[in-house]
């Protein structure tokens, strides 16, 4: 059955006769999640969207990170909107699809010519890493790589700029959405190794306490697929830049 019937009857279950209040969370991670941009950003305006396409009202809140896995595991939240897949998580959670794809990619100073094949390929070359990330787990393990904690990814890239580190790592679309803005000055002396380190996709997470998250869950699976189908989705993605 194509995914706007199957929502379509979806919609007309009596359970949803009065529509389901979500309490969403999120960390400030632009430009996916920040209350400033438009659509409090890219993940947030996808997530709100479809979930009121599911019959669900909303409402957003964004807090740090600890502090939003701590609400969710107690019930203050109902939907993690930018989590990726992991088995710990999914003891507390239950995930959606992806709806979005991070690509956590490195950068050089142009013309360094850095060749990245495999970890060990970085050895020699010292990496800037935001403190308390996970980029991967090869990588967050590796003993062996020169990792250099900084606060920021614009504190990565200004440090990498110049020439205190040989390397940056951060997703694809936040490093972009920085070197347009704060950064612009130095964009165009930076620029991505091709292969990127990992690839993750994001998910909602909805809190396994509620009665219906499994439900939750696959209705907003069904509506961004239908947004997939009507425009919609590609429409959000112009709007926000990408």
């Amino acid at each position: 059955m194509p995914a706007r019937a199957w929502l379509l009857l979806l919609l007309l279950s009596p359970a949803l006769a009065v529509a389901e209040l979500l309490q969403l969370v999120a960390d400030p991670w632009p430009p996916f999640n920040d209350q400033r941009l438009p659509g409090k950003g890219l993940a947030s305006d996808l997530v709100e969207q479809a979930l009121v396409r599911a019959g669900y009202t909303t409402s957003y809140v964004e807090v740090p990170w600890e502090r939003a896995v701590l609400g969710l595991k107690r019930g203050d939240y109902d939907v993690l909107i930018n989590a990726w897949y992991s088995v710990e998580r999914a003891e507390y959670g239950y995930f959606s699809q992806p709806y979005l794809l991070n690509r956590i990619r490195f950068m050089q100073r142009k013309g360094s010519s850095i060749r990245f094949e495999t970890l060990a390929d970085l050895y020699p070359h010292s990496i800037a890493v935001v403190r308390g990330y996970a980029y991967s787990k090869a990588f967050d393990s590796d003993p062996l790589l020169r990792k250099v904690g900084v606060g920021s990814f614009e504190s990565a890239a200004r440090m990498l700029h110049a020439g205190r580190v040989q390397l940056a790592l951060e997703d694809e679309l936040v490093a972009r959405f920085v070197l347009g803005r704060s950064l612009a000055g130095i964009r165009d002396e930076l620029e991505f190794l091709p292969l990127p380190l990992s690839e993750n996709g994001l998910h909602i997470l909805v809190r396994r306490s509620l009665a219906r998250h499994r439900d939750i869950a696959q209705r907003f699976d069904a509506a961004i697929e239908a947004m997939h189908e009507d425009g919609s989705y590609a429409a959000t993605l112009q709007r926000h830049g990408f």
